[in-house]
């Protein structure tokens, strides 16, 4: 499993739970259309993480990087219905960065042979 993560702020003048339905809606419609596998979304607690991330973070489940691929080039056609979706929540958030990880080990990973 690929994990996608982000972190961010949300714009001045944002609600929390504005930002929340915007984001359940986006990630439950590429969910439905089967370019990701799933997702959750956390909030930053007590102020604990390095001050550069973001107040949020998401991590977005896909199995390779070809169903990632999927997911990036379904949102890229900027066309409805994923369009509106992907506005109304990338509209509201900024400082965002991004990360990609993967599980480890890999599910292919032989050992014994390893030369470093």
């Amino acid at each position: 499993m690929d994990i996608y993560h982000g972190w961010f702020d949300l714009k001045p003048g944002v609600g929390d739970l504005e930002f929340v339905d915007a984001f359940e809606k986006y990630m439950e419609r590429l969910e439905a259309e089967g370019v990701i596998e799933g997702w959750r979304l956390t909030r930053k607690k007590l102020g604990l993480a390095p001050s550069h991330l973001g107040e949020f973070h998401f991590m977005i489940e896909v199995t390779d990087l070809t169903q990632l691929d999927s997911a990036f080039n379904w949102v890229a056609t900027r066309a409805e219905p994923v369009e509106t979706d992907h506005f109304n929540v990338n509209s509201l958030v900024h400082n965002i960065q991004f990360a990609l990880y993967r599980d480890f080990p890999d599910p292919v990973r032989e050992r014994g042979e390893e030369r470093f």
